[in-house]
């Protein structure tokens, strides 16, 4: 019986959603595509999807990628934005892979971090449908997210983002208080 309970009790204690880690020590998930990591490319796969894309630099052993693989993306409704609506681009911030940017400049993901001025992990960054011929990633994204956030946050960047409010006057934390109000999370 002690037996049952105690086993009982760590299947209850288990995550649903465990967070695998890839080969490179990266979180994966399925809605990170594989690419050869030219931005290009990767952008017109994203269009010709209907989706927009998203560079997300991770970094090995990182506590805030950690916290948003595990309790953050798993969650329904982010889960679901992110499969319907993202063409998920993963970078390694100390990483090899060559990454071609939206210049025709193909240098190490290492690298290409640096010139983005990428500094915290994880880094999301989201791009619109047209990119001009001379422009970097840094520039042309709508928007960048450094950091973990929390899941309101997390869910509201990415219906932001999804719904075209970036084309729009309201900008993402006026957005995020009106859907936060209209949910009746905040007063």
């Amino acid at each position: 019986m002690f037996r049952t309970t105690l086993a009982a009790l760590a299947l209850i204690a288990t995550p649903l959603f465990a967070a695998q880690l890839g080969d490179d020590g990266l979180y994966d998930a399925d809605w990170i595509e594989e690419t050869f990591k030219d931005l290009r490319e990767d952008l017109a796969d994203a269009n010709d999807q209907g989706k927009t894309l998203l560079i997300m630099i991770e970094q090995r052993g990182c506590i805030y990628c950690k916290e948003m693989h595990e309790n953050i993306f798993p969650d329904p409704e982010i889960d679901a934005a992110l499969h319907d609506s993202f063409f998920v681009v993963q970078i390694n911030m100390f990483g090899d892979v060559d990454v071609t940017d939206f210049d025709g400049e193909v240098m190490p993901e290492k690298d290409i971090v640096r010139r983005w001025n990428a500094q915290f992990t994880p880094t999301m960054m989201f791009f619109p449908p047209e990119v001009a011929e001379d422009a970097i990633a840094s520039e042309a994204a709508i928007v960048t997210m450094p950091g973990a956030f929390g899941k309101w946050t997390t869910l509201n960047l990415l219906n932001w983002i999804r719904e075209g409010h970036y084309l729009t006057d309201e900008p993402f934390q006026r957005y995020h208080a009106r859907i936060l109000q209209e949910r009746g999370i905040v007063d």
